[in-house]
Formats: C-alpha cells, structure tokens, sequence
C-alpha cells in the first residue's frame, strides 16, 4: 500500500482552493476523526480528548450518524465540530461528480456543517468547484496511516510526531480498522502536544 505521510507542497499546490494546513501563529495543531461515529472508537477519542482538555473535528460518514445518532450528539455536546464525509464513503474518482454531489448532500440531511472531507481524500477539480461554494475542503498535511492493517501503532506516533508542528491537520479514523493503531497513538500524540505546548482545537 503506498501514501505519504506527509503531503508535498507539489499536490497542494495543485488544489489551493483546499485547506491543508493552518498557520503556525495559532499554536495549535488540528487533530481530525474520519469514518465515524463507531460505538467503540468514537467513545474511546472522546474520552481521551476530555482528559487532555482537547477539541478535534470528526469527518462522519452519514449513514455511520443514522445507525448511532446518540455517539453523534455525544461529539457535538463535547464541544467537538463535525464535517461531512459522504453519506457511504464514496471515492470521488470513481464517481461521477453528480452521484457525488447527491451523496453528500443526503449526508448534509443529518450533518450541519460547512466542513467537507473527500474520502480517500480522492476528489476531481470538477467535484472541487461544484462544493467550494457550499463548503470548505479540509484535507491534510499529516498522516497518521492508523488504517494500515501492516504497520504498528508505536509507526503511527513517529508518523505524526516527527513532523507535527503548529497549524498541522492531521488525520487519524474512529473506525473498526483502525482501532489498534488509532487507540495506541492517540493518547501518546496528545501526551506529545501537552509536552510541546501547543494547544489541540477543533476546526471550526
């Protein structure tokens, strides 16, 4: 399987109408929740986020807030935002920029929110403009790879520790796949983030 965790300046450049990264200046990194709610992973995040006094942004996925609307409002009561992630998870390039639209808009029937996410972060220029007016495109400029079922959780911590600075969004899955690695990283990047200072905070 091959991703970078770090995106290169190169493919941001390419899609600038994109949010990749905030500035520095804020001191605060942006830690990012995709495929949720999950009955077991999301609680997990929450939890850990409350004990270090952290706000992150959760990329639901609609038909994940249908089977578990009490976990969703579970996110918005603590304080978190919240961003659309399709309704089923589509991959933008395997589908027609119509069929896209209309998914994430059935996703906006249970998601309030002007954040949109691409899965697989997968998206065209075409599905880009048809959404800049309605929403902004957050994606990355740090992987955490959590959903690589080959790598360890102790990998994902040196995937975002290494090379998080202030005003990095990084993206880590509340998601079954996940979990193992996801559920061993998190808390020791947020230990990391208390260490250096820095705040956690919500994209908003």
């Amino acid at each position: 399987m091959f991703y970078l965790t770090k995106t290169p300046g190169i493919l941001k450049s390419l899609y600038k109408s994109c949010i990749w990264n905030f500035s520095p200046a804020t001191n605060a990194v942006y830690l990012t929740f995709d495929d949720g709610p999950h009955p077991e992973a999301t609680p997990f995040v929450l939890e850990q986020l409350k004990k270090y006094d952290a706000k992150a942004t959760f990329f639901c996925i609609g038909k994940n807030v249908v089977e578990h609307p009490d976990i969703y409002q579970q996110i918005l009561l603590d304080g978190h935002s919240v961003g659309n992630h399709t309704h089923n998870h589509l991959n933008g390039w395997n589908t027609s920029t119509d069929k896209y639209i209309a998914n994430i808009r059935e996703a906006a029937g249970y998601i309030r929110s002007d954040l949109f996410r691409p899965p697989y972060g997968r998206i065209s220029p075409f599905q880009v403009k048809a959404l800049k007016k309605d929403y902004r495109i957050i994606m990355w400029d740090l992987l955490s790879a959590d959903f690589d079922t080959d790598i360890t959780g102790e990998t994902c911590v040196q995937n975002v520790v290494f090379k998080l600075q202030p005003g990095s969004i990084v993206v880590f899955h509340d998601s079954r796949k996940a979990w193992d690695r996801m559920s061993y990283a998190l808390p020791r990047v947020l230990e990391h983030c208390r260490r250096k200072g820095w705040k956690v905070e919500a994209i908003v």
